[in-house]
């Protein structure tokens, strides 16, 4: 029979200040994941900010409403394609439009899910 070991995180000693919004939240999860992709080790001591969640509690989140179905691939994409740019989509340029709808459309989403488990206020 195989035993699961919990080890307990390191809860720093400063106050975390949640997110302001979703889109926040995503561009510093798109941020994390970039700097993680390059290799640099990720350590929340050492944050000028401490939020209340890891990179992957965002990540964890967004594949729960993707496994419910309330976030489609259309949505996953955009927030990809536009995440790892950190810049939201603009609904008034023509070729953005539909990115912007589904961009959106995601953070509303998103934002309920957040909010409810403290990541965002």
């Amino acid at each position: 029979m195989v035993r699961c070991r919990y080890t307990p995180k390191k809860i720093s000693q400063a106050p975390s200040f949640p997110f302001l919004d979703a889109q926040e939240a995503w561009f510093w999860y798109m941020r994390s994941q970039r700097a993680r992709l390059e290799g640099t080790q990720m350590r929340s001591d050492e944050a000028d900010i401490v939020r209340p969640c890891d990179p992957d509690d965002i990540y964890c989140s967004v594949m729960e409403l993707v496994r419910a179905r309330i976030l489609g691939r259309h949505h996953l994409k955009v927030l990809a394609s536009f995440g790892f740019s950190e810049c939201a989509p603009d609904s008034r340029l023509r070729e953005q439009e539909r990115a912007a709808r589904f961009w959106d459309e995601a953070l509303d989403r998103m934002t309920t899910i957040l909010r409810k488990k403290g990541i965002v206020e």
